[in-house]
């Protein structure tokens, strides 16, 4: 954040804002709404989320509805005794390869407005079991309109959360 101060007045430029904490431990998404107009970033921040299957998390954004097609992207997981695994994903931001009914997850994930409507995606998690992370990236292609949507879900769309919380910071 940066403050100007010309004498009398006080400006703030970089402001970062809050969403409320949401918790994960019930239903099979988790959607943040009212996201302002003119938003360059907005981060997720996963706190030891978990789902009752091993389905892939996944992450969507839209402008007054979701968003379900036109992502371009990967994520993998590496580490433990598989080097990587992971997949390309068209319906959202696939957080990883294969994670398991018992595995946490915690980190964040970066969406950057690359150009208008055109969202440009980052992340990178720590997963709880045998010493794997989660990374990968992407870009949602055009989207019809301002992003005011972000959710989290899984892959299969029926996976149920069962631990954790989820947040966002928009700035």
């Amino acid at each position: 954040m940066s403050i100007t101060l010309d004498g009398s007045n006080v400006s703030t430029v970089g402001v970062i804002n809050s969403g409320t904490a949401q918790n994960t431990t019930s239903g099979t998404i988790i959607t943040f709404t009212g996201i302002p107009a003119g938003v360059k970033r907005v981060t997720m921040i996963l706190q030891q989320v978990s789902t009752s299957g091993s389905s892939v998390l996944l992450v969507q954004v839209g402008s007054g509805s979701l968003q379900t097609t036109g992502y371009f992207g990967s994520g993998v997981s590496v580490g433990g005794t598989n080097i990587v695994t992971g997949a390309n994903y068209t319906t959202g931001f696939g957080l990883g390869g294969n994670n398991g009914a018992s595995v946490f997850l915690s980190g964040s994930v970066v969406l950057t407005q690359a150009y208008t409507n055109v969202w440009e995606c980052s992340f990178s998690l720590g997963r709880s079991d045998s010493g794997y992370a989660v990374i990968g990236g992407g870009s949602t292609g055009s989207m019809t309109g301002a992003l005011d949507r972000i959710a989290l879900t899984t892959v299969n769309g029926t996976d149920t959360f069962d631990a954790g919380s989820v947040n966002i910071l928009y700035e």
